[in-house]
């Protein structure tokens, strides 16, 4: 038997983000929007933010995902999805504090003490330096080169569209230490500090997000900085990139809920040719259409979700979720925008913003097109069965 309900505690946290976010969040939207068309940075300040998570950690609200043993919550995968849910219904980008990259629990003693610890209190910040110019999905293109030298190696390379790079005081960056080998035991993860000698230049995009370019030249970095163990880097990025891709679609699925709202409220109470737009059967298909997707990408999200949780392979279906997620909300702002007619193509409406938001969903951290072919490449070769991905 198939049980869809959530457990009391599951409630109650959605209930509470959710009175979080029109409480705390939204109210701050309009402030946001008319900073941004009077040029200042997208998104909300530095001050902005801190408060917002001093506020929440005051409510007990800290490290969500984070190990009890360490002050967080530890809550399991589907209550995470459930909170990025409701985080996404608003444009503005927001995560509570108390949270550390997955693989640096990896990190040795001293390591843990000098990077994991401080990351989880707020004190230090990190990035994931993966992606380089040429080698944008295709991780194992890497050629950012780690040479050893004694006790230290020396770092060469670039690393590009690095969310954070911008904000980092230190990197987990992947470099190739054995060229014979590639991939498949040559690469290798560094934390390397922003004082040894790393750069960033912030890259601008139509949306909020301002990712970095990093460049590394010369970079010394002692050998007790490697993460994990020499030559086993690739293994910890696709635990990263692995560990929360379902996360993406579920911060997209509260966003379409806010626009169809938006689209319903908008439809109720505009008229056209002495008729509200919602007696319209144009209208009318834009709004079943929106609700039917969103419905789906909702099963689709958890059932992700429910796979991380139970320690299933999640690969498969967190492809499927971002597959989905990305196509249908960029379907689903397009129509609301369309619903608001010319109001929703300007800068003072959330749609605008949300519409260009959203439109990364389909590019970062795994192409639409990536998806498909790690979708297709599984039923090919076998791995997965049509029809089996409930066992």
């Amino acid at each position: 038997m198939i049980d869809f309900s959530l457990s009391e505690e599951q409630k109650a946290i959605r209930s509470w983000v959710r009175t979080f976010v029109q409480r705390e969040l939204m109210p701050l939207e309009n402030d946001v929007l008319r900073r941004e068309r009077e040029g200042h940075p997208p998104g909300l300040t530095h001050e902005e933010r801190n408060r917002l998570r001093a506020l929440a950690r005051e409510s007990g609200f800290w490290g969500v995902a984070t190990p009890e043993e360490f002050g967080g919550m530890g809550l399991d995968a589907v209550t995470e999805a459930l909170i990025e849910t409701e985080l996404g219904r608003t444009f503005l980008t927001f995560k509570f504090g108390g949270e550390a990259d997955n693989i640096l629990y990896h990190a040795n003693e001293w390591q843990r003490r000098s990077y994991l610890v401080p990351t989880i209190e707020g004190e230090r910040s990190s990035c994931f330096a993966i992606t380089e110019p040429g080698a944008g999905s295709d991780a194992k293109a890497i050629r950012t080169r780690a040479v050893r030298d004694g006790d230290t190696w020396v770092l060469n390379g670039e690393k590009t569209f690095i969310t954070g790079g911008m904000e980092a005081d230190f990197a987990l960056v992947f470099a190739v230490t054995d060229p014979e080998r590639g991939a498949d035991g040559g690469v290798t993860c560094f934390l390397v500090d922003r004082d040894m000698g790393w750069t960033s230049e912030p890259i601008d995009t139509m949306g909020e997000r301002r990712p970095a370019s990093l460049v590394f030249q010369d970079v010394r970095v002692p050998h007790e900085n490697v993460l994990g163990e020499e030559g086993r880097g690739f293994e910890l990025a696709m635990q990263w990139i692995g560990r929360g891709r379902y996360l993406l679609p579920a911060r997209a699925l509260g966003g379409c809920e806010r626009l169809l709202d938006m689209g319903l409220e908008h439809a109720r109470t505009r008229e056209t040719f002495g008729a509200p737009l919602a007696d319209r059967q144009a209208i009318q298909w834009m709004i079943a259409d929106s609700q039917t997707e969103i419905e789906a990408l909702r099963l689709l999200v958890l059932h992700a979700a429910w796979r991380v949780a139970s320690g299933r392979d999640s690969r498969h279906a967190q492809a499927i979720a971002k597959l989905f997620g990305g196509v249908k909300a960029n379907e689903i702002v397009d129509r609301v925008m369309q619903i608001h007619g010319g109001m929703g193509y300007t800068r003072e409406l959330p749609v605008e913003r949300f519409y260009r938001d959203l439109r990364l969903l389909r590019i970062f951290e795994g192409t639409d097109e990536i998806q498909r072919r790690t979708i297709a490449r599984d039923l090919i070769r076998g791995h997965v069965k049509v029809g089996a991905t409930l066992v």
